[in-house]
């Protein structure tokens, strides 16, 4: 078997989540309840990236408007349980279905723009939606904000440590991690890295273009709705402020720094976004005790500079570069003594 096999069994196994998976749900095991809360915003936000870099990785499309959905499931399950009285797991699944459709009917009419006019208009879209989340009081609770959200429960077993949200909203990047990996290797997986690669080209072949922007898009707003919904469960309380274009920004820029050619860029960009977030916080106002509460949207607004122009196809591949060069320097050292052997006879000088 080749080694191209052999790397095309591994890239469509389990081998690789599993292993990773693994060692993540250990970490209760010795993390503090602070490491758990960390893990589990990494986790939310690892959710709605997974999505987000299948359309702008994979895709090709750049969207400034992923916080709407985040929002749509967040105030969805919030009204749904809190209100209405109804189960959080149907709320998710009303609120994903909803963000769904609006996709749905919000792709059409965009997705017929190309470039900088795409990011404006998903960004018109977050912002409107943003507004119906302040003035709409008397279903979202506008400024004030939505008090009252119920925790998650499963067969009489509540999610409120967070130890048990911590395994719960993991599963739920285990399972978007899956199906991702699975669409990317199939046939539409090679239809967006062609309407990623060339538009034209990928039309000229017989790529319904617009078919898979849709399918791709819709798919990123359910996983973004979901993890708003978790969200609003495990804060029980949220306001809009939580869904401002600024969260959009967030979203793209943790993609971007993670890789977004690469799934696990989802992942290592939430972590890298969240830690160094949470370093900021604690070292920021020691070093800097006059500076005002906008130092986080600078301070990666630069690093998002940075990135693009000195990694930009983010850090996944950087990783993977180094792993490569220290794998190939392991393995030239036993050639290199077998080739001296050889020169001398069978002899070495010691």
């Amino acid at each position: 078997m080749t080694k191209k096999n052999l790397k095309l069994i591994y890239n469509n196994s389990l081998v690789g989540p599993g292993i990773f998976f693994a060692l993540l749900f250990c970490l209760p095991l010795v993390g503090s309840n602070y490491t758990l809360a960390i893990f589990t915003m990494i986790g939310f936000y690892a959710l709605v990236c997974i999505g987000l870099t299948m359309l702008t990785g994979y895709a090709g499309q750049i969207s400034l408007g992923h916080a709407a959905f985040y929002g749509i499931g967040a105030y969805t399950s919030a009204y749904m349980t809190a209100t209405l009285g109804l189960s959080p797991w149907l709320a998710i699944l009303v609120g994903a279905l909803i963000s769904a459709l609006v996709a749905l009917l919000i792709g059409i009419p965009t997705f017929k723009l190309k470039g900088y006019y795409l990011a404006l208009a998903t960004l018109g879209f977050g912002i409107i939606v943003y507004t119906a989340f302040k003035e709409l009081s008397s279903i979202t609770g506008g400024s004030n904000g939505f008090f009252g959200i119920p925790s998650i429960s499963l067969f009489g077993f509540e999610f409120m440590t967070d130890q048990s949200y911590f395994y719960l909203i993991w599963f739920f990047v285990f399972m978007a991690l899956i199906f991702s990996r699975n669409i990317i290797h199939s046939r539409i997986g090679r239809g967006l890295r062609s309407i990623e690669g060339s538009e034209i080209a990928a039309d000229a072949v017989g790529v319904n273009l617009m078919k898979y922007k849709l399918q791709i898009f819709v798919t990123s707003a359910i996983f973004t709705s979901i993890s708003g919904s978790l969200l609003a469960h495990y804060v029980t309380f949220i306001n809009p402020d939580l869904f401002t274009a600024n969260t959009s920004i967030y979203f793209l820029i943790m993609v971007i720094i993670g890789g977004s050619n690469s799934i696990w860029g989802a992942i290592v960009g939430s972590a890298t976004y969240v830690l160094l977030g949470e370093l900021l916080k604690h070292y920021v106002p020691i070093i800097l005790p006059n500076v005002g509460g906008e130092f986080e949207i600078v301070f990666f607004g630069l690093l998002l500079v940075l990135t693009l122009i000195y990694m930009p196809n983010g850090l996944v591949p950087q990783f993977i570069k180094i792993a490569g060069k220290r794998h190939k320097k392991e393995r030239s050292a036993p050639i290199a003594f077998s080739i001296d052997t050889r020169a001398t006879g069978g002899k070495t000088n010691d």
